[in-house]
């Protein structure tokens, strides 16, 4: 006997407006995390609250379900009980100037080092010129330079002396200093005088020139050496004098600093490069030539500046930082450079910090997909996991592609919680792929697509409000929101279930507002709702209707009449991008005698997927165990989905491909005002498939277009009857009896529907009933059986001839 059709109440699940006792969302409280995901919620407070190394969180879900910002709110939350973390700061390596070093300091701390440097470094700037600019500094420094010229005068007129007591003088060229003779006025002796004196004469005046020349030469090797002597001098007196003005500044900053030992050794080698470069403080008054004006000139004085790269308040919580351009420079920081004369330089003010600076001491959130497609981030995010410490070396560096000389910045301890989240593929093809991942990130915070329906929809009102409240949109009616919970159901596949995609019900809830503002509405009512849904569907069908277009026109056959043997209209799904919908396509078997093969010619041809091969391989197996259990299963059947052109996939249609090759067996005809969907296993049981919802309406849509003649329907599994959420005009067509949804648990019951023939049950002789439609199968499978037999024994006598 036949199940009667589903009523229009099993067709569609309803939301009670009853339930919701406010007059819009404005008068409900905001939620704080999305209801239903008990689970991801404990795994990431779990993960970010455990302290021990490893324990980082990957959360796995799909785009667009709020995982983004339930993360973010755990994550403050329980930030706000931390303290800031430690201030960082680069300063530069006086002894290895390549290798820049950095300090720790307490929040606040480091920026308050940063000021007293600068100030000390004014306050020197005016100080020391101050201090070489008094009479004591210049009286001394005259002292000791007119030392300097006495001695050299006193050593000269000695010489000059002793070369007049033998007739010669010392006379000062451009080129130096010379020896000529003198006669008793003391005039110079010229060359041609010179000659008219006696030979002994001559020769006396050379022998004493040489000898002067040679004390004068032993002299002159002397200055240099007292010029440096006088020099040192000079060099000690500045030394001393910028020690006074240096002195009193820097002593202080010692004490202030005295319980940071880093920090005191730093600020003595601050004032020992200050005492060998008091030079750069003194103002210089030449004026720079026209072709330098344009070159950038290095400040003297960066040297003592401190690169404060993070900087916390004492206040502030724990940072909470998200990157959301992962690459491996933004991650690790990096050391900007600039150009300088033709040629690019930097130093340690350029070191900028990276997300993990940033991070360090709290908690830092990146997109799993993103941090993948840069270049060796994720080997560079494992690695300061590992190693626990951040190192800033450039790409080029890291990968030896360059071999000139960078900064080696002193590494930093890290300490931080990660938190990435992706999709479920990237989390499974980590964990499988590398090994390395299981060791880092320990707490997979698995977040649910879907949340149980019953006794949560007051509590998904509250979500939808907090959602038009953040978005600053109208407030939602009753009904507004009842039409939003049951498009939801819609979304998850599932009456029993709501979606927890919220970028779907946010675009749901701001397109609605909009219709809602278009007619004048105060609050979005349930009609903007429907509207906003109807316009986001026309906005996408256009593929679905130059489909239907062509069923319509007759290009693609499909009956919605009559009775045809071994034809069957079954039912498919097309997804194209956010649009998702029924297609009917015409399922057509043919049988005869065989080796007891079923073709899948959508196989042979390359077109089946793996999964509708199984579904087709499950139907031989069936028709072999019913009607071939105690002789050969003599037949060969073929299947195809007619006028299909793409790719086939999935064992939703195995159900109607049984029924085919059965009808086909038995020469009975199947209902083509009837379509049907479902998979079937081994035991003739039909199983529940995906996308219910859209093939009804997709055949719906067919018939209707034809017209309804109060016959047509479709046959679904009675697994998926939980599973429906129809179209209202589809529910209004089965409760006025225009169109009828059936549901079956076996091949008999579907059987049943589609021929209107009895199927029949097996009685204690193992035999059918007479007429039922498993006699007719049977008695045909024993007549290829039959067949098979008499070929046989022909072919045995043909071979003994």
């Amino acid at each position: 006997m036949k199940k009667p059709a589903l009523s229009h109440q099993q067709l569609y699940t309803a939301c009670n407006v009853e339930n919701f006792h406010f007059n819009s969302t404005a008068e409900l409280q905001e939620i704080e995390m999305i209801p239903g995901q008990e689970r991801a919620i404990e795994a990431i407070q779990f993960g970010i609250r455990m302290t021990q190394k490893g324990y980082n969180v990957f959360a796995l879900a799909p785009s667009g379900t709020g995982k983004l910002t339930t993360i973010q709110q755990l994550v403050k939350h329980e930030a706000i009980h931390h303290s800031a973390p430690s201030d960082w700061c680069y300063v530069n390596n006086f002894s290895e100037p390549g290798k820049p070093q950095v300090f720790q300091f307490e929040p606040g701390k480091g920026k308050a080092f940063q000021e007293d440097m600068e100030q000390l470094i004014d306050e020197l700037s005016v100080a020391i010129p101050t201090a070489f600019d008094g009479d004591e500094y210049r009286s001394k420094t005259e002292e000791i330079e007119e030392e300097y010229r006495k001695k050299e005068l006193h050593e000269i007129s000695q010489l000059r002396e002793e070369a007049i007591k033998n007739n010669i003088i010392l006379t000062e060229t451009p080129t130096g200093y010379g020896f000529a003779p003198v006669d008793e006025d003391n005039n110079i002796v010229g060359a041609e005088k010179f000659n008219k004196l006696d030979k002994e004469k001559q020769q006396k005046y050379q022998d004493d020139i040489l000898e002067l020349q040679h004390k004068l030469q032993i002299l002159l090797k002397k200055f240099p050496a007292w010029r440096k002597k006088t020099k040192r001098k000079l060099q000690n007196l500045n030394r001393d004098v910028a020690a006074l003005a240096l002195n009193h500044s820097i002593e202080e900053l010692k004490q202030k600093y005295a319980k940071h030992p880093e920090v005191s050794a730093y600020l003595n080698d601050v004032d020992a490069d200050i005492l060998q470069h008091v030079r750069d403080f003194m103002p210089h008054r030449e004026q720079p030539l026209p072709f330098m004006e344009a070159q950038q000139e290095s400040n003297p004085f960066k040297r003592y500046h401190v690169n404060l790269i993070i900087s916390h308040s004492e206040d502030a919580s724990a940072p909470v930082v998200m990157e959301d351009h992962p690459n491996y420079a933004n991650l690790l920081g990096r050391c900007d450079h600039q150009a300088f004369m033709g040629a690019l330089v930097t130093d340690f003010t350029m070191i900028k910090p990276g997300a993990f600076h940033r991070a360090n001491g709290g908690y830092l959130i990146l997109d799993a997909r993103k941090l993948l497609m840069q270049p060796y981030a994720w080997e560079c995010l494992k690695r300061a996991l590992q190693s626990g410490e951040i190192r800033i070396e450039s790409l080029e560096h890291s990968l030896s592609l360059v071999s000139t000389s960078s900064l080696e910045p002193e590494p930093i301890p890290l300490d931080l919680k990660l938190i990435i989240y992706g999709d479920r593929l990237i989390y499974y093809i980590l964990n499988q792929y590398d090994p390395e991942f299981e060791d880092l990130f320990k707490v997979a915070a698995d977040f649910d697509e879907t949340i149980d329906r019953p006794h949560t929809e007051l509590e998904y009102a509250r979500m939808l409000a907090t959602i038009a409240k953040r978005e600053k949109l109208r407030p939602l009616s009753p009904d507004a929101v009842a039409r939003i919970i049951e498009q939801s159901a819609r979304l998850s596949g599932d009456a029993e279930k709501l979606s927890t995609h919220l970028r779907s019900i946010k675009d749901l809830i701001c397109e609605a507002a909009y219709w809602a503002g278009f007619h004048g509405h105060e609050v979005i009512a349930g009609s903007d709702v429907q509207q906003a849904i109807e316009k986001k569907i026309h906005r996408l069908d256009r593929i679905r209707d130059r489909l239907y277009e062509n069923i319509h026109k007759g290009t693609v056959f499909i009956d919605t009449a009559n009775k045809v043997v071994g034809q069957i209209n079954g039912l498919s799904v097309l997804q194209l991008g956010e649009f998702m919908f029924g297609q009917p396509s015409r399922i057509t078997a043919t049988t005869r005698l065989g080796a007891g093969k079923v073709i899948d010619i959508e196989r042979e041809t390359e077109l089946g997927g793996a999964i509708h091969s199984k579904g087709v391989m499950i139907l031989s197996g069936f028709i072999a165990a019913r009607y071939a259990r105690e002789m050969p299963l003599s037949m060969t059947a073929s299947l195809v989905f007619e006028q299909s052109y793409g790719h086939v996939e999935g064992d939703s249609a195995s159900l109607a491909e049984l029924c085919a090759i059965l009808s086909s067996l038995a020469d009975i005809p199947i209902r083509q005002d009837l379509a049907m969907t479902g998979s079937v296993n081994q035991l003739g049981q039909v199983q529940p498939i995906g996308g219910v919802n859209e093939k009804i309406e997709g055949f719906f849509d067919i018939c209707k277009e034809k017209g309804l003649n109060g016959q047509q329907g479709v046959i679904i599994p009675a697994a998926n009857i939980k599973y429906l959420m129809l179209r209202w005009d589809v529910v209004q067509a089965a409760k006025s009896g225009e169109f009828h949804i059936y549901a079956v648990e076996t091949v008999d019951e579907a059987i049943h529907y589609l021929t209107d023939c009895e199927p029949g049950v097996r009685d204690e002789n193992n035999q059918y009933p007479e007429n039922s439609f498993n006699t007719a199968v049977q008695n045909q499978l024993n007549k290829f059986s039959a067949l098979r037999r008499q070929l046989n024994v022909e072919e045995e006598k043909d071979n003994k001839r």
